[in-house]
């Protein structure tokens, strides 16, 4: 992952670019480089592809955030594969219909008649919260999913029984019909009669309503490994939607939100937290116990400590994805000045001023004895 470029720079749009301006960044750019315009340059489908994948990233607002926090070890922890290794032809499969709504037709040349060839089914989500402890030591979940299933009424095919699909008459079960504008420039358009799938059902399946899939409640139980981050996703292979004409099944994606912790908060492998002591504690040192991601343990003070010091407990963090140990618990020492003090304190203190040749306001009273010498 370390040699790809900058998503953001990929599209040429800034960190802060909004939906609207990534989407026409990512317009020019796929018809820049899209390989039916560029035949005589062997680059113009990995830029394409180059694009296609910031693209997917920039407009996914959980990619998004995980790419803008991890940049692409993150992504590629989280399971995300990317484009690299993919063929011109999955990346129509999965973006479906976006083609169609960035350039207003189907494609150039050759790849817009793969529409209407099998499709894999679309890809979907769930989320899934999680505790901060069970992020950072793993867990098992049971979550109940809602997913489409191929009807078993018509099996698939979204017709009633004892009639099927027939050839859309419209685009000749092509799926797609084609315009010419001028010159040799055809432009196909998905078919307005069939969408794109070359058949039309005159007679729809009652169980399914003609969509060749019905709704379906199923318990899966969800491995979380020790070490997941907030909007990393687990995949379940072939448990998205059915797939059009023979195609094969989408994914399906749990993404995780791991919720915030009352004392410990993240920083890679680390877990970082503040513990307050006492100026006598600071000054002389102290055992304190202190909480952990496991118990307590004990935190010596060195005498002397400053606030804001920081203090470590190696290999007490969270621990890596990977493999390969845990990180530290990071702690920041913050000293505790009273805000109210007996006169046996502040004598304490005021003898102590005066050894160390600090001066202090000797007035115990503040405003209240001010007022009392006035009455006196």
């Amino acid at each position: 992952m370390a040699d790809k470029r900058d998503y953001y720079e990929v599209l040429g749009v800034d960190r802060s670019a909004g939906e609207t301006e990534i989407k026409k960044a990512y317009r020019k750019a796929a018809m820049k480089f899209h390989p039916d315009r560029n035949p005589d340059d062997p680059q113009a489908e990995t830029r394409f592809k180059e694009a296609s994948e910031a693209y997917e990233v920039l407009s996914d607002p959980q990619k998004k955030q995980l790419y803008d926090q991890f940049g692409h070890s993150g992504l590629s922890q989280s399971g995300y594969q990317g484009f690299s290794n993919a063929g011109v032809e999955d990346i129509f499969s999965s973006f479906g219909d976006i083609f169609a709504d960035l350039f207003g037709f189907g494609g150039f040349g050759g790849f817009g008649g793969r529409r209407g060839g099998p499709q894999r089914g679309r890809h979907l989500e769930q989320m899934l919260r999680i505790t901060f402890i069970e992020a950072a030591f793993g867990t098992e979940k049971e979550m109940e999913v809602t997913r489409p299933e191929v009807c078993g009424e018509c099996g698939g095919s979204g017709a009633a029984k004892g009639s099927g699909p027939t050839t859309c008459g419209t685009c000749g079960g092509v799926g797609e019909v084609i315009h010419r504008q001028g010159g040799l420039l055809q432009i196909r358009t998905t078919c307005p009669q069939c969408r794109g799938s070359g058949q039309v059902i005159e007679e729809p399946c009652e169980e399914c309503k003609g969509r060749g899939a019905v709704p379906v409640e199923v318990t899966l139980k969800v491995e979380v490994p020790a070490g997941v981050e907030s909007g990393m996703r687990i995949r379940f292979a072939g448990k998205g939607e059915p797939g059009q004409r023979g195609g094969p099944p989408g994914d399906l994606f749990i993404v995780l939100q791991v919720e915030r912790h009352e004392i410990f908060e993240r920083d890679g492998n680390d877990v970082l937290c503040q513990v307050e002591v006492g100026i006598a504690q600071a000054a002389l040192g102290a055992d304190v116990e202190v909480p952990t991601l496991t118990g307590s343990e004990t935190l010596k003070i060195p005498a002397g400590t400053q606030h804001g010091a920081i203090l470590r407990f190696r290999g007490e963090g969270i621990p890596r994805l990977r493999g390969g140990g845990r990180g530290d618990q990071v702690m920041q020492v913050l000293v505790r000045v009273p805000k109210k003090l007996s006169d046996r304190q502040r004598e304490l203190l005021e003898e102590y001023a005066e050894i160390e040749g600090s001066q202090v306001r000797k007035d115990k009273g503040g405003l209240k004895g001010l007022f009392g010498k006035l009455k006196n």
